[in-house]
């Protein structure tokens, strides 16, 4: 089901398009009742946009003659912005966005001028952005509910179900939205287990906002706090590992999710969980900057391992 901003907004479109219209034209093309129709129509006057209403066998709505929304103006760099989110928006897995997308750069299209018009059609055509593919599909009334409830700072209670197929009931105060590795995750505080928690969209069987309101902290990162969440999963084997790079380096190549970083006076100490010392090994070995591999010692070997293996592979003939 579309916002109801949404059906606004292309009311707007249609009656400035169109001279005339009748209220039935209006609601099928709306796909909406009169009374709600009714509804949309009072929603433009107290935004300050005149519409006329006739009534008899020929009556309708109308815009007040002469009343025009003045032109959206970009600039280049405004453009190209535009563009680029749009392309971004394709990949980030939220079900019935792409004909909203489509629909979006036609609009938008149709207000610019030629050059810049080119400049959007240039890139929709040719460029393609290699974000994480979404792996489970996005909700877009979830995403709209957190993020207004997060601007809002209002709660919402919903029903959740973990990775174990547990359903649990819970209230939560949401800080933010994060999209990580094709999935999208709210962040805030969980009044069941009184403390921070990030919650999987696609796991949210059911919503509700609630009148209760919270203070969100000033300093909180939702993609901060998901990521030490997800690094710090109880898995099985503790890693320690001195890395001899700047913080900066060691994020760049290892990327975030792999644990936590603290700089020291001998370089960046990575600390994490793994289930497999063979695949931390791996990830150890590609690096470009010397490591001390510290907890535990059979991380060496499984190290070792992967260098006897490199070097098999690089004497055969």
């Amino acid at each position: 089901m579309a916002n109801p901003a949404v059906h606004v907004l292309t009311l707007l479109e249609l009656l400035q398009t169109h001279r005339h219209m009748s209220g039935r034209e209006l609601a099928v093309r709306l796909g909406v009742d009169r009374r709600t129709l009714r509804r949309y129509i009072q929603a433009l006057e107290e935004l300050g946009i005149p519409v006329t209403a006739e009534r008899g066998r020929h009556g309708g709505y109308r815009l007040m003659p002469g009343f025009k929304l003045p032109p959206l103006m970009f600039s280049s760099e405004e453009a190209l912005a535009i563009s680029l989110g749009l392309l971004a928006a394709q990949e980030l897995g939220v079900a019935d966005v792409a004909p909203a997308l489509e629909t979006a750069r036609t609009k938008l299209e149709r207000t610019m001028p030629a050059r810049l018009k080119q400049q959007a059609q240039a890139l929709s055509e040719s460029a393609r952005l290699e974000l994480p593919s979404a792996q489970a599909p996005g909700d877009e009334r979830l995403l709209i509910l957190f993020a207004t409830a997060s601007q809002a700072r209002q709660r919402v209670r919903l029903a959740y179900q973990d990775d174990r197929a547990q359903h649990s009931d819970r209230v939560l105060n949401p800080y933010g939205l994060v999209y990580r590795e094709g999935r999208w995750y709210v962040s805030g505080w969980c009044h069941l287990r009184r403390d921070l928690r990030s919650f999987r969209l696609d796991r949210i069987t059911e919503a509700t906002l609630l009148e209760a309101s919270f203070e969100r902290p000033a300093d909180f990162d939702a993609a901060e706090h998901l990521a030490n969440s997800i690094t710090s999963l109880p898995r099985a084997i503790a890693v320690s590992v001195r890395l001899h790079t700047d913080l900066a380096h060691a994020v760049e190549e290892l990327g975030r999710h792999i644990g936590v970083f603290t700089p020291d006076e001998n370089g960046v100490m990575l600390y994490a969980r793994t289930d497999s010392l063979s695949w931390f090994a791996r990830q150890l070995a590609h690096q470009p900057f010397d490591f001390e591999i510290l907890a535990p010692l059979e991380l060496r070997a499984a190290l070792s391992a992967q260098a006897e293996r490199l070097h098999r592979l690089a004497s055969r003939e």
